[in-house]
Formats: structure tokens, sequence, C-alpha cells
């Protein structure tokens, strides 16, 4: 192989690479909402379930995609196994558009779809228009790059060497592990059938050998789920493994199939364009195990349960009694998984996530006032320990929310994390004021200082009116007009509250009825309280935002 042809194949490659991560980022932030909605409202109807998993996978073009997504709900138990049997089998239809509009072969009107698009993308300042331009861009780029290769490995039909490494192929092991290898690496199925329907057409590789690598391409693309997979509880795994034996079964079923019958020869009688050939072959992979599946669902649910069954994890792995996230996969190093799969999954796992911490904190707040009332060292203690557990959340949170800030496309799906960062930063400091109020507890037991009768009730109140509006933020009202205005009177009880306290604390100095240590510790303590009701308000003005966003 020359360095001409090389250097042809690598440059074609990486414009159809770049094509189709373009198109796919256009068509997420066209239409990536509306896809997520639909999936989260999935029913347990197989059909439906089918249909809606091949819709959401043709439109943003990505079965890898639509499968993390599957994972993740059903880590989050926002959907059942079964249900997510339904919308793996329809991914797996949905990823054969890809291939179907490369057999159309548009490699002459390329140029003019990058042109146009690039054209929308800069000119036009509507952002929808923008998203469409992307995507009319990153077809044309997709075309070019796939007609680069072709021109390229072209020569490569007279390469005696190439010839006979590509023979090797015609072994059916041989073929599907090429296949699955190439795609594990490039980790985009619909990538790996471009490129094999590029090799086809230029008649570099057999139809015959050419439908042993496509059948690869279906086992390798599960290695993006299986990525996904990691740190999930079990039945977010069995989903994986469901995925997986589709494609295993579906491979040995249809390699049978084509050592017995003259289905390949039937295909190409068909098809005269080697790319409608391939693209032939991959559908009717998809749809023929679907079909055979379809009836056994339920029992692929079973298989999975039996090969991945319950166990007893350690108390260590589940998290009791260590700080850990109880909705949310830690975010890896290497922090390279992303796309609409993550973004889409973690929005309701970041919601509970942040209603956890939120909950911790409304408890550090009525343990720290009563710290006060009852001058308890050891309500004090408890305190301080709850408010590590919640800046280890916030930070956790915070790393989380910085990643998803990094793969998110779809701006609406941005300003929801972007709110959900100041929700978590805003639970902190909710979190600090109860352990500042917890501390003053030290001090008066230090210096034997007491409050009066009158301050004591007045902190009483303090508590319970703090109560009431972090509690308002956990109903499930949480984000409407109506409700936000309810929290905003909640906040401004609070600052009338604490002006009120500040002028009956100055009349109970006049009257000498207040020591110098205990007036101290009461102005810092409702200096406190009134900063728990702004960040209160803060919250609720970030939920309001989430639920126009969603």
């Amino acid at each position: 192989m020359g360095i001409d042809v090389l250097l042809g194949l690598l440059g074609g490659l990486a414009l159809f690479l770049y094509g189709m991560q373009m198109t796919s980022s256009g068509l997420e932030a066209a239409a990536g909402d509306k896809m997520k909605s639909v999936l989260e409202r999935l029913t347990a109807n197989r059909f439906m379930g089918v249909l809606v998993g091949a819709v959401i996978t043709a439109v943003i073009q990505s079965s890898s995609a639509t499968t993390v997504m599957v994972v993740g709900f059903v880590n989050a138990g926002m959907m059942t196994l079964n249900q997510a049997v339904w919308i793996i089998m329809g991914a797996n239809i949905g990823t054969t558009i890809t291939g179907i509009l490369v057999s159309l072969d548009m490699g002459a009107v390329a140029p003019l779809f990058a042109f146009v698009g690039v054209v929308l993308m800069v000119f036009v300042k509507k952002q929808k228009v923008q998203h469409i331009g992307q995507i009319l861009a990153g077809l044309g780029v997709l075309f070019i790059g796939m007609d680069m290769m072709s021109s390229a490995m072209s020569p490569l039909r007279e390469s005696e060497t190439f010839i006979r490494l590509v023979s090797n192929f015609s072994n059916p092991v041989v073929g599907i592990l090429v296949g699955a290898a190439f795609t594990a690496v490039i980790q985009s199925s619909a990538a790996a059938v471009g490129i094999v329907q590029t090799l086809a057409a230029a008649r570099v590789i057999p139809f015959s050998s050419a439908a042993f690598v496509l059948f690869g391409t279906n086992i390798g693309t599960c290695i993006t789920a299986l990525l996904a997979s990691a740190g999930t509880n079990r039945n977010a795994k069995r989903a994986t493994l469901i995925h997986l034996l589709f494609n295993v079964i579906g491979t040995a079923l249809f390699t049978a199939l084509i050592l017995v019958l003259p289905i390949t020869e039937l295909i190409e009688a068909t098809f005269q364009a080697p790319k409608a050939q391939i693209a032939a072959m991959h559908t009717s992979f998809n749809i023929g195990t679907t079909l055979l599946l379809l009836p056994l669902g339920n029992y692929l649910a079973k298989l999975a349960v039996r090969i991945l069954p319950d166990r007893a994890e350690p108390v260590s792995e589940q998290g009791e009694g260590t700080m850990h996230l109880a909705y949310l996969t830690p975010v890896p190093p290497s922090g390279k998984e992303g796309g609409l799969g993550v973004s889409a999954i973690v929005v309701d796992q970041l919601r509970h996530e942040l209603n956890r911490m939120l909950s911790m904190a409304r408890d550090n707040v009525a343990e720290s006032f009563q710290a006060v009332l009852a001058r308890d060292m050891a309500q004090l203690e408890a305190v301080e320990e709850q408010e590590e557990y919640i800046d280890f959340l916030n930070k956790e949170i915070s790393r989380y929310v910085s990643h998803l800030i990094s793969i998110e496309t779809n701006e609406q799906g941005s300003a929801v994390v972007s709110s959900f960062f100041a929700i978590s930063g805003n639970i902190e400091r909710i979190g600090d004021h109860a352990d500042n109020l917890a501390g003053y507890t030290r001090l008066l037991v230090g210096k034997n200082v007491s409050f009066s009768e009158t301050a004591q009730g007045e902190i009483r109140a303090m508590r319970d009116i703090s109560l009431e509006a972090i509690s308002a933020l956990l109903n499930h009202q949480a984000g409407q007009p109506d409700w936000l205005v309810d929290v905003a009177q909640l906040e401004q009880r609070i600052d009338d509250m604490t002006a009120q306290f500040r002028r009956g604390q100055l009349e109970r100095m006049r009257r000498g009825t207040c020591s110098e240590e205990a007036c101290i510790l009461y102005a810092e303590l409702l200096t406190d309280f009134e900063r728990i009701g702004d960040h209160v308000l803060n919250i609720a003005q970030e939920l309001t935002k989430v639920q126009t966003h969603l």
C-alpha cells in the first residue's frame, strides 16, 4: 500500500467520521429533548417500544446512544428490564438508516450539501436553522469522505497482498472478529457499515465476505453500552447484556443461513450496486433478528437475569455507612464517555441526588437550631459530620455537571445542567450556614452563655420557617410559577422576621437584659438565618428555569 493510498484512505476516513459526528450532533441539538421525552414516557407495549427505539435511533443515527440511554434509565429505575428489551430491538432496526442513506450514492451532490450547510451555519443567526445547516454540512462532509476513501482504495484491487488479506474475510469467524474489533475501536456501527460499503463499492472485498464483517459490526457496537454500564446496578448491566445477546444470536443465525442458503446470491441479483447490497443485508439482519426474537423478548430478559443473577453486595460496595452517590455513577477519570445517551439519562438522576442532598441540608438546619437551643455538643458533632457529607455530594455533583456541560450539545439541555450546578452550590451554602449555627453551641457552652426565653422563642420561630421554606423546595410542584410565588413569600417572611428580631434585640440591649456575648452570637445567628432564606429563593428560581426547559 503506497503512501498516497494510505493518506487518501486516512483523510477520507477522517472526513467520513467527522461528517457523521456533525450530523448526529446537529440532529441531537435539533430534536434531542423530544427524543429523550418520548423514550422516558415509553409504555410496556412491545410493538410501541420497538417503534420508538427504531425512530429515535434513526433520528440520532446511533444505536449506541439509544442503548446507553436505556442502560441509564434502567439504572435509575425509570424503565423496567422488559421495556428495555423492546427499545434495544428497535434501536437495531433504526441504525440501518445510515447504511440506506449511504447506499443512495449522493457523492455528486455532496459538495452542494456541504456548501448549503456551511452557509446556514455561518450566515443565519436563528439557532434552529443553524442546526439544520449542521446536519446538511455533516451529510456533505460524510459523502465527500466516502468518495475520497473509495478513490483511495481503488488501486488496492490490483494489490495481491491486500487481496490475500481480504480473502481471509471469507472465513466467517475471521470476518466477524474483524468487524467487531473495528467497530469497537471507532465505537460506531453506522460508521463501520459505511466503511464496509465503501470497500465493497471499490470492489476490494466481495459481498460474500463483506457480509460476515457486517455481522461483526453489530457485535462491536455493544462496546459503547458495555462501557456505559460500568458502575451501574445489576439491572442496567442486564440491559447491556440483552443488547449483546441480540446481536450475537442474530450473527449466529444469519451466518448459518448464509452458509446453507443462497441469501447473498439473492441479494446480489436484486440489488446491483454494492452499497445497496450491504444496506440490504444490514437491514435484513436487524429486522429478521427482531422478528425472530420479538415473541421471545421476555425470555431474553429472563436469560439475562439467569446469566447475571442477583447477588448480595458487600456493605462497602453499597456505600452504607460511607459517603457515596446514591443515584449517580461517579465520573471516571478518563471522562471519555458522553453524547446524547449520558446527557439524557442524567437529568432525573441529578434531580434525585440533589433532593437527597437538600434533605440532608434540611435535617442539618433542624439539628443546628436544636443544638443551639439545647446547648448540645453531641448534636453539634452530628451536624459537622453531616456537613462533610453535604460537601462531598456538592463536589461529586459539581464534577458530574462540569462533565455534562462539556458534552451537552443541546442549548436547553445545557441550561438545565447549568441550573443543577447552581442548585448544588446553593444547597452546599445552606449546609454551611447550618454548620455555622451549630458552631455557636461550642461558644455558648465554652463561655457559659445562654439565651433569654424571648430569644429562644424567636430561635424556634426561625427554625420552623426555615424548615418550611426548605421543605417547599422538595414539593412535587417545585418549578411551577405559582409555587415560586409561594417560596418568594416565605423568603420575604424570613427577611421581615430578621428585621423584626434585630429591632427586638436592640431593645433588649437598651434595657440591659441581653449580655454582650449573647448579643454578638444572636446577631451572627440572625445573619445565618437570613442567608438560608436567600439560598432557598435562589434554588427555587433555578428549579423554575429547569421546569421551563423540560
